[in-house]
């Protein structure tokens, strides 16, 4: 029985990268201003961040309507038995309250799970889905799989800046003028589908010694799918934070998925921010 899988871009999995999965990956519509755009199909990651740091207008995305998953279940249901959907964490979006409209037409053939998770969480989430669905588990394991695995993946995240956060509504400008003053670089995670504040670091260094303190905590799964993505032009601050960090990585993986992060974390993000995307070991 062959199953298709169906994501959205706020995984930040290429287009090249779905095509060798196997999967879809439906475009969130990123809009600057009046003009309006398909994330990683019509405007490249690169073409974002040059608009976000040109503009001083804050980019919207709007979730995928219901009758845009009906288009891409029916498509997918034309080569395939069964479909798993899975969707943007629900704490941040309303993607899959759609998806489950959508699935109603179509006679169970469906299935609809909250990855919550965004970005490069989902996007682990997602390669662990690939890797069972290829090992020829049915419909019910990858989902039970999924559910089991989804609260256990972490991402740490460091951002450079403190200006995105608060152009987007998430942050006062008095911290904001504070924090830059003072470089401070905040420390993220996704707890409970949502974006937390987890520490605050002086500078870079700090920030890259805080994420392998606290991914010294609970260890790496390194048999389970392990993600580096950035945001901005350059992966120069990466590469950086993975050279620090040879002591959790080297040698103990043998490709390393690094990716550039999307409109979805880029527009609160904004340029230089870093981030890690594992399974704990404990």
């Amino acid at each position: 029985m062959s199953v298709k899988i169906i994501v959205d871009s706020a995984s930040d999995i290429p287009q090249t990268t779905a095509q060798k999965w196997g999967i879809t990956v439906i475009p969130l519509k990123v809009r600057f201003g009046e003009k309006e755009y398909l994330d990683g199909v019509t405007i490249s990651n690169a073409e974002f961040y040059e608009k976000l740091i040109e503009t001083d207008e804050v980019p919207k995305t709007s979730q995928i309507p219901p009758a845009e998953y009906a288009q891409y279940f029916e498509e997918a249901l034309q080569h395939h038995d069964e479909v798993i959907c899975m969707t943007l964490s629900s704490g941040v979006s309303g993607c899959i309250g759609s998806a489950t409209i959508a699935a109603e037409g179509f006679g169970g053939r469906v299935h609809i799970v909250d990855s919550k998770q965004f970005c490069l969480s989902y996007y682990i989430l997602t390669e662990y889905a690939v890797r069972l669905r290829d090992e020829g588990k049915s419909v019910s394991q990858i989902l039970s799989a999924i559910e089991a695995y989804r609260d256990r993946v972490r991402v740490l995240s460091v951002f450079d800046t403190l200006e995105y956060l608060k152009a987007g509504g998430r942050l006062s400008s008095a911290a904001a003028f504070a924090g830059g003053l003072l470089s401070i670089k905040p420390v993220v995670t996704i707890t409970d589908g949502v974006v937390e504040v987890i520490g605050k670091a002086r500078g870079s260094k700090n920030g890259n010694n805080i994420l392998i303190q606290e991914i010294k905590k609970v260890g790496v799964d390194y048999s389970m799918p392990v993600c580096f993505g950035y945001t901005g032009l350059s992966d120069e601050m990466l590469q950086k934070y993975i050279r620090d960090s040879h002591e959790l990585y080297g040698g103990k993986i043998e490709n390393f998925n690094v990716v550039s992060v999307g409109s979805t974390i880029g527009t609160y993000a904004g340029p230089g921010a870093i981030a890690v995307a594992f399974f704990p070991e404990k």
